[in-house]
């Protein structure tokens, strides 16, 4: 069991850096947000189709678990839509760091969902990251915008990370990941059919923008999101959130590095950052000692 955790916790680790990277494509490729998300969705669901036949999997589902699949693939086209307009709208460094309020709100739903006790040491941690973020965006006051888009985006994603939390004792994480991507196409198709956004420019991409969206959706999606519904079964979604809280620290990284320019924040900016992993680092040695005492 302890060897279980370690290699879901490493793996987490590297579905974390893989969404940083996320960040850096959503800034790269030129198209609109929802569009964005439409091809996203609709290529994950193709990709995880394809595996799921591959490997004989059946698609099979009651009824009822069918439903809270499509409410999911409803937040998560939502939670995807706002994250990167938010990125448009300001920077990739000013939306990861206020996904670092992710493990705060799941402080305090998480014991909702699961019937447990609120730790105090949660919360406080929490409230430290509030601090940090506050520093930043006292002096990123340009990017407010973005800053809200970006606080509604991880309220959704803290909301679907949860639910799925209870998905995955009773199905396969594949599964669950197709229905909801599946679902997230369908809503979006059907809000573009109305506002009559499907017309011969939709489907005209340029090269460099249909191998960003082909990256974003194998690698980054399929991929990364059915693997971090997987590793729940091993990790509670408060330790899923709070890991999670480490992809600012590789998306800021990246997009210093890749993209530049405006990319490179305030001193202020990064003091606030550094609050935000160290406050990260101490609650994982606190749940660790934990866990080593309940033993």
């Amino acid at each position: 069991m302890r060897n279980d955790n370690l290699r879901s916790y490493l793996n987490l680790h590297l579905i974390v850096f893989i969404w940083g990277f996320t960040a850096i494509l959503g800034a790269l490729i030129t198209i609109q947000s929802q569009f964005l998300v439409w091809y996203r969705m609709f290529f994950a669901a193709i990709f995880i189709a394809v595996f799921l036949a591959v490997k004989k999997k059946s698609f099979k589902v009651a009824p009822k678990s069918l439903v809270k699949f499509i409410i999911v693939g409803l937040l998560i086209a939502l939670h995807w839509i706002f994250f990167f307009e938010a990125i448009k709208v300001s920077t990739v460094s000013i939306t990861l760091s206020v996904f670092s309020l992710g493990a705060f709100f799941a402080s305090l739903l998480e014991p909702l969902f699961y019937g447990r006790k609120v730790l105090w040491y949660e919360v406080f941690f929490g409230l430290i990251i509030i601090a940090g973020l506050g520093l930043i965006m006292q002096v990123e006051i340009n990017y407010w915008s973005g800053m809200l888009l970006a606080l509604v985006s991880i309220i959704l994603g803290v909301l679907f990370t949860l639910i799925n939390g209870k998905l995955i004792a009773d199905h396969d994480p594949s599964v669950i990941s197709f229905y909801e991507f599946l679902a997230g196409f369908i809503f979006i198709s059907i809000y573009f059919l109305f506002q009559g956004s499907f017309n011969a420019d939709f489907f005209v991409l340029s090269a460099k923008n249909w191998i960003l969206i082909l990256i974003l959706a194998s690698i980054c999606t399929a991929y990364a999101f059915t693997a971090s519904v997987k590793v729940m079964r091993q990790l509670s979604p408060y330790t899923v959130m709070l890991t999670t809280n480490l992809e600012p620290v590789y998306g800021i990284v990246l997009a210093f590095f890749i993209i530049g320019g405006k990319e490179k924040m305030s001193t202020e900016f990064y003091i606030g950052a550094v609050v935000i992993v160290i406050t990260v680092l101490l609650n994982g040695i606190i749940k660790h000692y934990r866990k080593e005492d309940e033993l």
